[in-house]
């Protein structure tokens, strides 16, 4: 067996040069001027932001999502202007003192209190990540995840900065046969695009108190969804991260534990930036009796889980259709009402539970809505009461609503490997606007491409090329305080019909063995009439703008 991972081991897992080809922004001598009080480095896809206020680094985030450039090109395009009217230009400085340091490490390091990693955190730019990267990047659980959006990103046009081409991971050991099967998923995307958003605007018109400008938005926002499914595993992201120090040195472990190139060479790069801003923190990775053991434990443990799951000969299930099966509940309606009336009381809750049964139908029902309350909307939510029950559910959906519910880090959430073996749909609307034909061959080129990746030995990197739309099988594991988020959130009218129907399916399951739960979940949109669905989101935002601050 296996030991620690020893230190020339982990520095061999080096990002530079890293294994792909990054795209590398080009920027003048004054803009290179302007980012490097703020940035760590210029030229490399993970970076951190300093020396700039907490609302700003918030603020960049948030609207990351929607742009279609990278961070630093944003902050020189929308913040770099106010910045420089506030006087925030000086270098940062990436020194910590040296009483902090030798303070953290006679604390952390010598007695092991891990609450002072909690306690400092740094924001991290990730970009041109793959999306099969992304989930392993948002899999903690501690930290704060801003992920650029394919609803509002069309990734029909070229990466402008070399190596050019369409926007998905390249590794030259994936061969030829892979960049040509990309290139057609993306030309077949690119093709269907302006003929999906046409279809969509002769099918939900522009009504007349409707701007243009917000119309236009909403339908285009149409087409992307319905054609997200054709986008590969491979489509490149950027992401942004607010964590703790604790929650980056576990997401590092990770990273360099897990088999796939990519995850190693950006949890090295993440290594490198934490270092720069914060190095205390992550000073345990590179030490062989800590973090070395630590890597070599996670990949003993995955090794482990491989060889039984294919002795028990439990790997090949496949399930046609997508579904969502509540697998089992724990609780009930008195262990709901004495939960929420403990912090109340002052007795044990077992007293509060038998007052609870001595209470006729009505009466139950009564307690539980006043306690529940008048919740004006979803961001109400009812006490830590709701968190005595549980809910353990197994869902086959498409990848990109996976993508959507694996974000709510308040649960457990666990997936299995993407593969064309749960199969594809192709979504009705797509067909009406008579692109379904090549939908469909978009997706026998992905299944064709996965199988030789697969066959080759490249079984890990497989999935990059496998289309959005085909499914995949997880596990969400959640109270019922976190179910009433997810539901209400994901079942909204602007909300992808993807993932509004797992939302919807959940909410049913729920109501059938706790119907005072599914009852609570007042802000649930069951309305299941074909809509445009970012119509009101578009107004309201074109009614902001034209208020102004």
């Amino acid at each position: 067996m296996s030991g620690p991972v020893t230190l020339g081991a982990l520095r061999a897992r080096r990002y530079d040069p890293p294994p792909v080809d990054y795209p590398v922004e080009s920027f003048t001598a004054s803009e290179r001027e302007r980012l490097s009080a703020h940035f760590t480095n210029l030229d490399r896809p993970v970076f951190a932001l300093v020396n700039l206020p907490e609302t700003v680094k918030g603020a960049l985030f948030a609207r990351y999502s929607r742009y279609p450039g990278t961070l630093r090109r944003l902050f020189l395009d929308e913040f770099a202007d106010d910045l420089a009217s506030l006087g925030s230009s000086a270098r940062w400085d990436s020194r910590e003192g040296d009483r902090a340091a030798n303070l953290y490490e006679r604390v952390f390091l010598g007695y092991g209190d891990d609450s002072v990693a909690q306690l400092g955190g740094a924001h991290v730019a990730c970009e041109w990540v793959s999306n099969v990267l992304t989930k392993l990047l948002q899999r903690p659980r501690l930290g704060a995840y801003l992920e650029q959006s394919t609803r509002y990103i069309a990734y029909d046009a070229p990466v402008p900065d070399p190596p050019g081409g369409y926007r998905y991971y390249r590794d030259p050991e994936l061969g030829p046969r892979y960049v040509e099967a990309m290139d057609e998923l993306f030309s077949i995307y690119s093709a269907a695009l302006p003929a999906v958003a046409a279809w969509a605007e002769r099918e939900y018109p522009r009504a007349g108190d409707e701007a243009p400008a917000a119309h236009a938005r909403a339908i285009q926002a149409k087409a992307l969804d319905l054609l997200r499914g054709l986008l590969p595993a491979s489509s490149l992201s950027h992401m942004g991260i607010f964590a703790t120090g604790q929650t980056y040195e576990h997401l590092i472990m990770h990273l360099l534990a897990h088999p796939l190139p990519e995850a190693c060479s950006y949890g090295r790069m993440i290594l490198e930036e934490i270092k720069a801003v914060m190095p205390s923190f992550v000073a345990r990775v590179e030490r062989p009796e800590r973090g070395g053991a630590w890597i070599g434990y996670l990949e003993r443990r995955a090794q482990a889980g491989e060889r039984w799951a294919e002795r028990l000969d439990v790997r090949a299930d496949a399930t046609a259709g997508p579904s969502v099966t509540l697998l089992r509940s724990e609780g009930d309606e008195e262990d709901l009402l004495a939960a929420l009336l403990f912090e109340s009381a002052g007795c044990p809750e077992t007293a509060i539970r038998g007052a609870v049964g001595a209470l006729d139908a009505d009466d139950r029902a009564t307690v539980l809505a006043e306690l529940v309350g008048d919740r004006a909307n979803r961001r109400y939510r009812p006490g830590r009461g709701f968190e005595a029950l549980r809910y353990r559910f197994e869902i086959v959906s498409d990848y990109g609503a996976f993508r959507d519910l694996q974000r709510h880090r308040m649960l457990t959430v666990q997936w299995q490997s993407l593969t064309p073996d749960l199969g594809a749909g192709v979504p009705e609307q797509v067909e009406l606007a008579g692109c379904g034909g090549e939908y469909r061959r978009a997706l026998e080129i992905s299944r064709q491409e996965y199988e030789r990746l697969a066959q080759e030995g490249l079984l890990q990197a497989a999935p990059y090329a496998l289309c959005l739309g085909y499914r995949i099988r997880y596990v969400l594991d959640l109270n019922a305080r976190e179910a009433m988020q997810l539901i209400e959130l994901r079942s909204g009218r602007e909300g992808h019909p993807s993932y509004r129907a797992v939302a919807h399916e959940m909410h049913a399951q729920i109501a059938s063995v706790h119907p005072a739960v599914a009852e609570a979940m007042t802000h649930v949109d069951r309305d299941a009439e074909p809509r445009l669905e970012r119509i009101l989101s578009e107004i309201r935002t074109h009614a902001r703008a034209i208020a102004g601050p």
